[in-house]
């Protein structure tokens, strides 16, 4: 993501520290704010900035339209509250701002940041290993380090475990399987086919013969969702 430029005209910060100089410039009432005479004045400052060929970042002129928005608004009479509106949206943004700006001033002036600091200290390392271990625990891994690469001995059960131990079930098993339960005209809600199935392996068998028997246009899925009717397709039936 890029970084986004920032624009300092002068000694404005932004659209808002701009409004709030014209502001106290002119001694405008922020709680009344004359938005015809602040726009003149704004949009006087605006073109000095060009005059000076200084780029303008994108939120003074947004600020800019905002003010002629406003500004259209209260000529029209049955715009009246929501002209109000947009002035006390922006009445409130330029106090806001305002508190802000004269708490950085106070905040400025107080802290130094650069003034506290400190040295790194040095870390004193050990590395004397301190741990306790049962004398079976020490036995077992000398074992292991000693005679890695050299021992020659059969795999354990355990490691076999994870394989011997799931049910192997081949797609073409419950194709016949499907097939039998779909004979003689017989229709089968989608869900009622995954029902006796035990075991994923069993779950994705099924679905993948289902897919296969769809493939070859020997069983037809009608509807949608779980409650779909499964048939089989006439003439192909065995």
């Amino acid at each position: 993501m890029e970084a986004q430029l920032q624009y300092k005209f002068d000694v404005f910060e932004g659209p808002l520290d701009l409004l709030l100089s014209l502001i106290s410039k002119n001694k405008i009432d922020i709680y009344d704010i004359q938005i015809s005479e602040l726009l003149d004045q704004y949009m006087e400052q605006i073109a000095q900035m060009r005059e000076n060929r200084m780029d303008i970042a994108s939120e003074f002129l947004t600020m800019a339209s905002r003010l002629v928005y406003i500004k259209s608004v209260m000529l029209l009479p049955k715009y009246e509250e929501e002209a109000e509106e947009l002035k006390k949206e922006l009445t409130g943004q330029l106090l806001e701002y305002a508190v802000c700006r004269e708490i950085a001033a106070k905040l400025g002036g107080i802290y130094d940041f650069d003034a506290f600091f400190r040295e790194a200290s040095p870390v004193e390392y050990d590395l004397t290993y301190n741990r306790l271990h049962p004398s079976t625990d020490i036995v077992k891994g000398y074992i292991s380090a000693v005679g890695r690469g050299k021992r020659r001995l059969p795999p354990s059960e355990q490691a076999f475990s994870g394989i011997v131990a799931h049910k192997i079930v081949s797609v073409n098993s419950r194709i016949i399987h499907l097939m039998r339960r779909l004979r003689h005209g017989k229709r089968l809600e989608y869900h009622e086919i995954f029902e006796a199935c035990d075991g994923k392996s069993e779950l994705v068998a099924t679905f993948l013969a289902t897919l296969e028997l769809v493939k070859g246009k020997r069983v037809r899925i009608e509807g949608e969702g779980e409650h779909a009717v499964v048939r089989m397709i006439e003439g192909d039936r065995e």
